[in-house]
């Protein structure tokens, strides 16, 4: 019972963070503006994400461009889209495994330990797709830092971490915490002891 719950807790924390991973990808905000230097004070600030960037003006007003061509971002910002599109798709696969595998579920047999391994599959995969956004976040907060502390950089454009990026790290984390518990609620295997063979006493009798 323990075990089941164990995988019910897993699945559900593997799916928040799969909902994190897509609501990170969506959002613009992966950097924003750097008030820093003599931008201060803005009337305008600007935030840039993985398909568009967009101006937040204090008017409330909100301007967004997807970009037009992909040969001319840079590549961290092309490897961030790829690892972020096969962390979806990799935990989405994940999940789907998992469920198969889960005990409160009628898919894969009635064999317990089969459908444990399954479940435990499961998890690794989700393990799998969480590493590919967790390098995918540390890879572009990298390119952010490098390009803040570079001195060629003009202050008007330096970038510093925005909301969708910290989504994006939480859900990736939430997907290793509950593809984790997937992968450890594989049971062992119980060793039969082995004992030596009693033989039943001899019912004949000796007759002299």
């Amino acid at each position: 019972m323990a075990n089941s719950g164990l995988q019910i807790l897993g699945f559900a924390l593997g799916l928040l963070g799969l909902i994190g991973l897509i609501i990170g990808t969506i959002l613009p905000q992966w950097k924003m503006s750097a008030y820093v230097g003599d931008n201060i004070i803005t009337a305008v600030a600007m935030y840039e994400g993985l398909w568009m960037s967009c101006a937040f003006q204090s008017t409330g007003q909100i301007q967004c461009k997807v970009y037009d061509s992909i040969l001319q971002l840079n590549s961290a910002l092309q490897a961030t889209r790829a690892l972020m599109i096969v962390s979806i798709i990799v935990s989405v696969a994940g999940l789907g495994v998992a469920c198969m595998g889960m005990k409160c579920t009628n898919c894969g047999g009635d064999d317990k330990t089969r459908k444990s391994r399954i479940a435990m599959t499961g998890g690794i995969i989700l393990l799998i797709g969480a590493l590919c956004a967790i390098v995918a976040c540390s890879w572009f907060a990298h390119d952010i830092i490098q390009a803040f502390y570079n001195p060629f950089t003009p202050v008007n454009t330096k970038y510093e971490f925005g909301a969708a990026i910290f989504i994006a790290w939480a859900g990736a984390f939430l997907v290793v915490i509950g593809g984790g518990m997937l992968a450890a609620s594989c049971p062992r295997e119980k060793s039969t002891p082995k004992y030596p063979i009693s033989r039943p006493p001899s019912s004949t009798k000796e007759y002299v």
